[in-house]
């Protein structure tokens, strides 16, 4: 079973809002899935999505690949949770 990580549409029409999910590369868009890992909304300015960055590497140690737009949202979160990292060790040694 290939299994990939994509996004999957919900919300109204002209008003999307996506869902990171992990399913098999066979099933439809908005079908099934396996875990769901992460939101996006790119209507909100700003911080628009949200990732469990610990469950998107499970998968992909086990094989799973994201999609090109998922790769990219996958990086903005690690690069915000590294700077989340620093800023707290920073407050932490003042």
């Amino acid at each position: 079973m290939a299994v990939i990580i994509r996004l999957r549409r919900d919300g109204a029409k002209n008003s999307p809002y996506y869902r990171i999910v992990v399913a098999d590369k066979h099933s439809p868009r908005d079908g099934k899935f396996l875990e769901l890992i992460g939101t996006y909304d790119p209507k909100k300015k700003g911080d628009n999505s949200t990732v469990k960055l610990d469950r998107a590497d499970h998968w992909i140690s086990k094989g799973a690949l994201p999609s090109d737009t998922v790769k990219s949202l996958l990086k903005k979160a690690r690069v915000k949770s590294a700077a989340a990292a620093k800023e707290e060790t920073e407050t932490a040694n003042a």
